[in-house]
């Protein structure tokens, strides 16, 4: 295997844009991404195309990279269309690494792009709903029109019972992630709040209340992976990716899940650990996944991520800054676009470009994407391992 790069990066500003078409925001993506390394389209070999619900809210099928990509220039080009619920654009950058590591292609474009903003939002509602197995027996009721926030509910209730963890804690990841996307220009919510005003929040679903649960939005992010020998040839600067896991839920029940198996493997093909770990971005779509991946990532005992998010070690400029971005909860969650935005992110914080949500220092980041829900277990999960 090739020794690979990401480089160059770009994304749109996410957020509700029912004004702006899927095409639109890909293109303002890809140019951007094109322009952070200083290459014309022209460089590009193969396109993998991040999207998970065109398909149920625009009603665009079968050919969503083709269709979303044209007047690029990347007509022509060998495009895989890429759908793996909230993981499909960390798994479109899996593939591209995958092709490009394996001399397949010396480099290839990456896109995640959603537009889930809908007129009427049951559409939206609806569209996420599909990211379950449609066949098996819910062991909860959906009360807040979103299940996945129901299920996020009913396993917060179960591990704040088993770790003593507190809805204060809850709260402080949402103040923490406004504080980081009130930072970011291309956040999608940018107020910053109090723990107080999140508790005092409308309930979406006990003990979730509105700040705690990521919204509906639209977005698209880029970027490029290269060989390093490639990059060089063309003078230009990359990140190297020391490691990318995929990984689906498994049948046995017994076995870990996705979130910790993808990251086990992640940092065993990096040859590093959590401590090694600097700037995180996590797939944050509710406050408590943030602590629960806490856990499951090994940045801290099982039950004690209540005390490390109120020991500010994850905070901006912390030991491991966690979500600089904004994470899913502020920067936004356009389903298709977020393991590509995440990627951007840690690519920015260790480049030393990313302002004053920058983790001094940074050298090593981590990004872990979780899509869809299999039983008690996201359905798939990607973990990707960035050093500079």
């Amino acid at each position: 295997m090739r020794s690979t790069v990401v480089a160059g990066v770009g994304m749109t500003s996410f957020g509700r844009f029912l004004e702006r078409s899927l095409r639109d925001l890909c293109a303002e993506a890809v140019a951007a991404a094109l322009a952070d390394a200083g290459l014309a389209v022209g460089a590009a070999q193969r396109v993998f195309f991040g999207n998970a619900a065109a398909g149920l809210v625009t009603g665009q099928e079968m050919i969503r990279a083709q269709a979303s990509l044209r007047g690029t220039g990347l007509a022509g080009l060998p495009m895989v269309n890429v759908e793996n619920a909230c993981a499909s654009g960390s798994t479109a950058f899996h593939l591209a690494w995958t092709s490009v590591a394996s001399g397949q292609c010396d480099v290839a474009l990456v896109i995640g792009a959603e537009k889930l903003s809908h007129v009427d939002k049951q559409v939206s509602f609806a569209a996420l709903g599909s990211g379950v197995d449609l066949e098996e027996p819910r062991p909860i009721g959906v009360g807040s029109g979103s299940i996945f926030m129901d299920i996020y509910a009913a396993k917060t209730r179960k591990w704040m019972a088993e770790t003593g963890a507190t809805a204060e804690d809850l709260a402080r990841v949402c103040v923490k992630s406004r504080r980081a996307g009130a930072l970011n220009p291309q956040a999608q919510f940018r107020e910053e709040t109090t723990v107080e005003a999140v508790l005092a929040s409308r309930t979406i679903s006990a003990p979730l209340t509105l700040p705690m649960c990521s919204g509906i939005g639209d977005g698209a992010a880029a970027l490029l992976v290269m060989d390093d020998v490639t990059a060089r040839r063309l003078g230009v600067p990359g990140v190297r990716i020391a490691a990318c896991s995929l990984v689906s839920a498994a049948d046995d029940k017994t076995a870990p899940i996705c979130a910790v198996r993808s990251s086990r493997e992640a940092y065993e093909q990096a040859g590093l650990g959590p401590a090694d770990m600097e700037v995180a971005e996590l797939h944050d779509a509710s406050a408590p996944a943030e602590l629960i991946h806490y856990e499951n990532l090994g940045f801290c005992a099982v039950g004690d991520a209540g005390g490390l998010i109120r020991s500010g070690a994850t905070d901006l400029g912390g030991r491991i800054s966690v979500n600089p971005s904004g994470g899913l909860l502020s920067r936004g969650h356009p389903v298709g676009a977020t393991g590509v935005a995440q990627l951007v992110e840690i690519v920015r914080q260790l480049r030393g470009e990313a302002g004053p949500r920058q983790r001094p220092g940074a050298r090593v980041g981590l990004a872990e994407n979780n899509g869809g829900q299999i039983g008690n277990d996201a359905a798939a999960a990607v973990t990707t391992i960035l050093v500079n």
